[in-house]
């Protein structure tokens, strides 16, 4: 039997055309399977953006559930560039006029010139003792002591080992290598004939910074550092230790830094520059209200999601793809009941909140009524705190656990739901691989039986072909 190159020719019938027909009206299932696959998967994009918003509204809610929220107390300058505070919950409210006359200041003591830093001047021990330097004047020019005492602090005297014929680089590098040495060393050109000073800079800040520094060894190393406020000094001071210096209310306030804790009770205050401002420590209501309205948007979050999932369009009169879903519409009806339900009254008589300006709309969305809010704040802080944050039976409480419960990971409703989605898919994919196996399988079938016909058909018309030209020869033949 006589092959054919290709399908329809040796019939000349358009079987190709054929075959694709009837592979069109085989594939037929496939093109429904395909379509529920769509839906499934819209269905599960609805379900994540849903998902989305319910844990935007659980954070919302978890946040109102602490009750450290309703506890915040915050201290605020009139004047931040001179002062800048932090309270403790446990801090009173109150005013403070305060008047910051210095800052606190680390004592800075610099060595005579020498010519080179590269120089050798010699080794020995330098040991440096801080302390307080009182009953002294000190001279402008020299910046050295007059009738001066010194009172040693309670910091244990380190003692620096300088190597013998160190240069002054050399002893800089010693004092900065020792980590308990409490000084920084650097050197500093100015200019004059003999310009490199050695630079002694206490760590600390403080009027009980200043330093005292005793010297054994080389005479050039004790003639270079030794220094004592109340005897022989042969460092000039730079820069005063000093204390921070305000008052509070009228009242003088000294901190060896600029950090002044416990003068105000539970209030840490940081002082930046003399001068005066005004310090209001009262409770954090505008965290409250930020929590609050922070809910309010987040709830109107979930309803905006839902009512686009929900839509009807009577245009086209088709709806979104969860109109009329089931678990949609339970979380809905669970979130609204629990947000309308009265909490325990703690005597205040907050109830409801509808009572501090947060209440349902027409539209089933919630608004904020802040003057409401702050009115309820202002005089009654420990209700809002127990209608948010009491146990399981405040708002925030009952709300976290309640969406908590919606997306939980292993049988959450919506993860539930969300899981018999995959679960359909997954069925569905394996019945379009089995359809599309079968399809496949029949039209290799009817292409093979197209394609005997054709050679049949091919060979039959090559017969027919032969036959004529054997008659068509044989009348010429008996015709002559």
């Amino acid at each position: 039997m006589a092959a054919v190159s290709s399908l329809g020719i040796g019939s000349g019938l358009d079987l190709n055309t054929l075959l694709a027909g009837m592979k069109s009206a085989e594939q037929a299932p496939l093109a429904a399977l395909q379509k529920q696959q769509t839906s499934y998967t819209t269905k599960l994009s609805a379900y994540g953006q849903l998902g989305g918003a319910l844990s935007g509204l659980q954070s919302a809610a978890a946040a109102l559930a602490k009750p450290e929220l309703f506890q915040g107390v915050k201290a605020s300058s009139t004047a931040s560039d001179v002062v800048t505070a932090t309270a403790l919950s446990t801090a009173s409210s109150g005013t403070y006029a305060l008047n910051v006359t210095q800052l606190s200041q680390a004592q800075s003591l610099a060595t005579t010139g020498v010519t080179s830093s590269t120089a050798a001047i010699g080794g020995g021990t330098v040991t440096i003792q801080f302390g307080a330097v009182t009953g002294a004047t000190a001279d402008p020019v020299t910046g050295k002591f007059t009738g001066a005492t010194f009172t040693a602090g309670a910091t244990v005297a380190t003692p620096i080992t300088i190597a013998a014929g160190s240069t002054m680089a050399g002893i800089r590098d010693a004092i900065n290598g020792d980590a308990a040495s409490g000084v920084t060393a650097s050197i500093v050109n100015d200019g004059s004939a003999m310009p490199n000073r050695l630079v002694l800079t206490s760590k600390l800040t403080g009027l009980a910074s200043s330093m005292q520094i005793t010297v054994t060894g080389d005479a050039a190393l004790s003639s270079l550092l030794a220094n004592d406020p109340a005897a022989t000094q042969n460092l000039q001071q730079t820069a005063a230790a000093q204390n921070t210096l305000l008052t509070v209310n009228g009242i003088a306030i000294t901190s060896p830094t600029n950090s002044v804790a416990g003068a105000i009770q539970d209030v840490t205050m940081t002082v930046t520059k003399v001068g005066t401002t005004t310090l209001k420590v009262e409770q954090d209501k505008a965290g409250v209200q930020s929590a609050v309205s922070t809910f309010v948007s987040a709830y109107n979050s979930l309803q905006s999601v839902a009512s686009r999932l929900t839509a009807f369009d009577p245009a086209s009169k088709s709806g979104a793809i969860l109109l009329g879903d089931s678990t949609l519409r339970n979380i809905q009806t669970g979130i609204r009941s629990a947000l309308t339900s009265a909490q325990t009254d703690d005597g205040s008589g907050l109830t409801m909140l509808s009572q501090i300006g947060v209440s349902f709309q027409k539209d089933g969305t919630l608004t904020l009524d802040s003057t409401k809010l702050t009115a309820a704040l202002d005089g009654k802080m420990s209700g809002v705190a127990h209608l948010f944050s009491a146990g399981t039976g405040g708002f925030g409480t009952k709300m976290s656990t309640l969406l908590g419960g919606y997306t939980n990971s292993t049988d959450g409703v919506l993860t539930s739901a969300t899981k018999g989605i995959n679960k359909t898919l997954d069925s569905l994919a394996n019945q379009y691989t089995v359809t599309s196996e079968r399809i496949d399988a029949t039209i290799a079938r009817y292409k093979a039986q197209f394609t005997q016909l054709d050679v049949m058909m091919n060979s039959m018309n090559q017969t027919s072909s032969y036959l004529t030209q054997q008659f068509e020869a044989l009348n010429n033949s008996n015709k002559k």
